[in-house]
């Protein structure tokens, strides 16, 4: 498994996360004790430290916060506590973010959907993404996943192509409008007449797509290439710029002909924009040491992602990025914005 970096010179900034980051790997497996982070103007922190998960226990941002949020209390020596405050797409762990004190003691584990996509997908957006939130780092990214059943005619890139120009169309299942922007990078290009079916959540899709409710379901890495391992579904196509290590036999949309069909969703940790500075550099310094350290990365690997350690600059370039991606797509399919 290959972790990524930021590219010094940071070349070619486009609409994808290869566009900011260059691969490298991990020499050595040697792990050392965590050194102390600390604010020397502010003496941050001393006190308890919150990380808000705007999804419910058990998802890839509350697994990631839980394990991170025990990095960092190791390394800062302050208790780090993961609270989950699911609900309004985001909006309820945000609003949180935007009244509390910008002191650097409440972060927002904030993923593609809230810090991203709501900009191209929702209507009245109650929150700039980048006017009212600092990154403190990215922490992981995966790719998604174009599954079928194994009972699918749908075994091709080509088969795809053809079955998507004839009627009826493609039922195509998702559980964030991410996902469909996603999808749009190729339905749009390929001209596929599909419709999309919404899910709340990945379970459903899975499910709907084993049992041949749906034709295709276009989800996250994370949750579902274990189920494609297994024999019980089959991957049809991932979203990386290569291959996804557990699927080496599935093509990516890359190599199939369609070069800006890129999508990964990811994580990260935010604070809010009026932060101080040094604040933000403790906090900043204590997830590279968090996210450099072997078991970290052993820790995401296991998950079907990979570790994303920007630093704040290079991650904040790399969420306008991800902002501007996301409004051409939905542009590209004409997505109507919803409430």
């Amino acid at each position: 498994m290959k972790i990524f970096k930021v590219s010094a010179l940071l070349v070619c900034l486009g609409l994808t996360a290869a566009s900011v980051m260059a691969q490298t790997t991990p020499t050595s497996k040697q792990t050392s004790s965590p050194t102390q982070i600390t604010s020397q103007n502010s003496g941050f922190p001393n006190k308890p430290i919150y990380i808000l998960v705007p999804y419910g226990a058990g998802s890839g941002g509350d697994l990631y916060s839980r394990f991170f949020g025990k990095k960092l209390s190791e390394i800062l020596k302050v208790p780090v506590i993961v609270e989950n405050k699911a609900g309004g797409g985001g909006t309820v762990a945000i609003q949180t973010i935007k009244t509390n004190p910008a002191d650097g003691y409440t972060l927002f584990m904030g993923s593609n959907s809230p810090a991203a996509a709501n900009v191209a997908t929702v209507k009245n957006l109650t929150y700039d993404p980048l006017r009212d939130f600092r990154p403190i780092s990215g922490m992981t990214r995966s790719m998604a996943v174009f599954m079928v059943s194994n009972d699918s005619s749908l075994k091709t890139m080509a088969d795809l192509l053809k079955r998507g120009h004839q009627q009826p169309p493609l039922n195509m299942a998702y559980y964030t409008y991410g996902y469909q922007l996603a999808a749009a990078q190729l339905t749009a290009k390929a001209n596929i007449n599909s419709q999309s079916v919404m899910y709340k959540g990945l379970s459903q899709v899975m499910t709907d797509v084993m049992g041949n409710q749906v034709d295709i379901g276009v989800v996250d890495s994370t949750g579902s290439v274990t189920t494609a391992v297994s024999g019980k579904v089959r991957a049809l196509l991932v979203t990386g710029t290569q291959r996804h290590p557990e699927l080496p036999d599935v093509p990516t949309l890359v190599e199939s002909g369609f070069p800006e069909a890129v999508h990964y969703s990811w994580t990260a940790f935010f604070v809010n924009s009026k932060t101080p500075d040094d604040i933000v550099k403790v906090l900043a310094d204590a997830m590279q040491q968090a996210l450099a350290q072997p078991d970290s990365i052993d820790f995401i690997v296991k998950t079907s992602a990979e570790p994303m350690p920007l630093g704040p600059k290079e991650m904040r370039k790399f969420q306008e990025a991800e902002i501007e991606r996301y409004i051409k797509a939905a542009k590209s399919i004409d997505f109507q914005a919803v409430d």
